[in-house]
């Protein structure tokens, strides 16, 4: 590791407010001298705007303009809290508040409850989904495991746009919402839920939003109490703000203006929790004074990646797409991004683990390499691939670093050596830092070589490796440092949730992506159907598909392999293609009629592609699965359903019985027995599916070529309601 590296971990902190704006870009340093009125900070992918703001916060505490205490920084998780203190602290700001919302109104409900309700504050409750399935028994209406959580989504949409249960109907069908059940249920489970929640005496983390407002709007003593404290805010990723976190900001604010926010418009992908651009984009509306500036410059990424990342935008529409910021790429230039074509899913998950495997052996970090996926249902399939491939990997979405079990216990057993260490004979031949930590750690689970294959056993061992490799960048930017030392600067990232990187490929949605970066960045899966998802069909909804592919190909810093498979299974009918928003930018694909190419030059090419036929077949076909609660499925009717035979059933009934109707009336056409047209399985996998094309039937099984050329027309008119004539005469 360089000594450049080590200031990166562990910097100096600066000796005054001017070096606090060493380093930053003219952008970047207009950012952080702007510290009166409203400032709007437009920042794309890669250009350093928690950097700029985070500056900007510590440049006006060291300069004596802003006072740590009355500045409150927030974001949207507890990842970008924490990285923000950090930050803070490393530049000498200590005092300010870095908070997510929820965090930050809890605090303060918590505060002002016995004064503006009286009592004790209700208890919060971790995970509403237990109270909502007891809504549903009460009501009588039966959901199963993906009704239960798409219902519990319903409700915190409807609570982060102020919607009441009255309401929740028309507001739905406004929005286009994919609506779990029919509308009416919906409304009866949230408001049967809040009854419940009021028998109970317990809240739920968007009610702390809604009482904090309610108590901010009815009690201007509290309001100007919260006021009088909190001068300065500071808001991230804006993009991402509810309307009920915009009420709350402005009951904060009152009539001033010292507000700066940062966000990106073609960031925007959690629109189906409630949040909206529309913030960010009316904020120069709202604020006609404002100072705007835009960070365009990329520093994260190769020139490569970048111009993929504009191509992907410049094909865009919508409010957002006018709005886009053109990035320009600081790097030097690295390799083309690689297009590859696989035969099946599987096949593509090896690849992918080969490819991984390479870039190892040539000495790039695990931790440094992601798989992206649209959908956590995909990781399953890398993770087999990766284990058969011998390559260490970890979950995106784990409890958070430092509240792991190991890393508690083991935190626990270098402060008990730090204050004992000269009566514990592990340390007796121990000569540096490093080692004292090995030592202490060995007696934890650790050991030199990492454990075989994957697992519990494999996740603890990378978790106390972290540790040691973070003793060892320690030592070498600190020599001289302690056991002692290391344990304090232990407790400080750990009050800010500042973790070591893990050193495992991370497997992880595209949306729990958002945030992070790293040096080589796999996508894969980017078909139709996957990419865009199959369920988003308005214009809105395809945007935001196109919008969360930029935002995986904008974590890529310098190699990104971009993948898709055409069939599901080995032996499948190839019978998918790549996305749609991959043409004019992959290498012999043209650009799609009347789509703007602006920015960009049209039919791009970059990279290579590859048809994989000639990598070898898995030796292993990846389980079925039911898709309702997730059991290897062996029976080949199960198979055929996709899920086990007691599981609840979607099958639309009617539709069911025109279909037996209809394959009676062909059995006896062509003197067959009627399981010759199609089996019953086969015919409720239909009824359970609605395919809507034949691209939708022939993927399910039973529908092969020959019945799906010669049924497939009348199978999909009886599914889109139509009445066929059952004519009993021969052919």
């Amino acid at each position: 590791m360089t000594a450049a590296t080590h200031s990166t971990l562990f910097p100096q902190v600066p000796d005054s407010a001017d070096a606090v704006l060493d380093g930053l870009d003219p952008e970047q340093r207009e950012v952080a001298t702007a510290l009166h009125g409203p400032v709007c900070v437009l920042a794309g992918a890669g250009t350093g705007k928690t950097r700029a703001i985070t500056h900007r916060i510590a440049y006006g505490v060291r300069a004596g303009i802003l006072q740590p205490s009355s500045v409150l920084a927030v974001t949207f998780t507890n990842r970008a809290a924490g990285e923000m203190r950090g930050r803070l602290r490393q530049l000498g700001a200590h005092g300010v508040q870095a908070r997510t919302f929820h965090s930050a109104a809890l605090r303060q409900l918590q505060y002002f409850w016995p004064k503006a309700i009286g009592g004790s504050m209700p208890r919060l409750v971790d995970r509403k989904i237990q109270l909502v399935a007891d809504a549903a028994a009460a009501c009588r209406i039966r959901l199963d495991r993906g009704e239960l959580r798409d219902v519990t989504a319903e409700i915190e949409w409807s609570k982060v746009t102020q919607t009441v249960p009255a309401d929740y109907a028309p507001a739905a069908a406004k929005a286009a919402r994919e609506v779990p059940r029919d509308p009416a249920e919906v409304a009866q489970l949230y408001s049967v839920y809040e009854d419940l929640k009021r028998e109970r005496g317990v809240i739920d983390f968007e009610d702390v939003l809604l009482l904090t407002v309610a108590i901010l709007q009815d009690r201007h003593d509290v309001a100007e109490q919260v006021r009088s404290q909190y001068q300065h805010f500071v808001v991230d990723e804006y993009q991402d703000v509810s309307p009920l976190q915009q009420r709350l900001l402005e009951l904060w604010l009152g009539d001033r203006n010292n507000l700066c926010v940062v966000g990106d418009a073609s960031q925007t992908i959690y629109s189906f929790t409630g949040a909206t651009p529309d913030h960010l984009l009316d904020f120069r509306i709202r604020h006609p004074g404002a100072t705007v500036v835009k960070l365009i410059r990329d520093y994260r990424s190769t020139p490569q990646v970048v111009h993929l990342a504009n191509g992907l935008l410049a094909q865009a529409r919508g409010r957002a797409a006018d709005h886009r910021l053109e990035l320009v790429s600081q790097r030097e230039s690295g390799p083309d991004p690689v297009y590859t074509e696989y035969t099946d899913e599987p096949a593509e998950a090896e690849g992918a683990a080969r490819r991984i495997r390479d870039l190892l052996d040539a000495g790039v970090p695990a931790s440094e390499i992601a798989v992206l996926f649209r959908t956590n249902a995909q990781s399953e399939t890398y993770e087999q691939a990766l284990a058969d491939a011998g390559v260490p990997y970890q979950l995106r979405g784990a409890e958070r670093f430092f509240e792991r079990p190991e890393v508690r216990k083991a935190s626990i057993a270098l402060r008990g050596a730090a204050r004992f260490g000269g009566n514990d004979s592990l340390l007796d031949d121990t000569v540096d830092l490093p080692s004292q930590v090995r030592a202490v750690l060995s007696g934890e689970g650790w050991t030199p070589q990492p454990p075989a294959g994957s697992g519990a056993v494999r996740e603890r061992w990378e978790s106390l490796a972290a540790l040691v490799n973070l003793a060892q960048d320690f030592a070498a930017a600190r020599p001289g440092a302690t056991l002692g030392d290391l344990v304090a600067e232990l407790d400080e990232r750990m009050s800010a949730q500042h973790a070591p990187t893990v050193q495992g490929v991370t497997l992880a949605s595209l949306h729990s992506a958002k945030g992070l970066e790293w040096d080589a960045v796999f996508l894969v899966g980017v078909a139709e159907g996957m990419m865009p998802i199959t369920y988003a069909r308005t214009d809105e909804q395809i945007e935001e598909e196109r919008r969360l592919l930029y935002v995986g190909v904008t974590r890529a810093r310098e190699r990104l392999y971009v993948s898709w498979a055409l069939s599901r299974s080995p032996g499948g009918r190839p019978n998918r293609r790549p996305s749609r928003f991959l043409d004019g930018l992959r290498p012999g694909s043209t650009a799609a009629v009347g789509r703007s190419a602006a920015g960009v030059s049209a039919g791009v090419e970059r990279g290579t592609t590859r048809r994989a036929d000639a990598v070898p077949r898995r030796t292993q076909r990846t389980p079925a699965r039911c898709r309702v609660c997730g059991r290897t499925l062996t029976d080949a009717g199960e198979m055929k359903l996709m899920r086990c035979e007691d599981c609840p059933s979607d099958m639309d009934e009617g539709l069911y019985e025109r279909l037996r109707g209809w394959r009676a009336v062909q059995a006896r056409r062509s003197g067959q027995p009627a399981f010759c047209v199609f089996t019953d399985k086969t015919l409720m996998a239909i009824a359970e599916t609605v395919p809507d094309d034949a691209y939708e039937l022939a993927r399910i099984p039973g529908v092969g070529r020959r019945k799906l050329d010669r049924y497939g027309a009348e199978v999909l008119a009886i599914c889109a309601g139509q009445d066929l004539a059952e004519d009993d005469g021969d052919d």
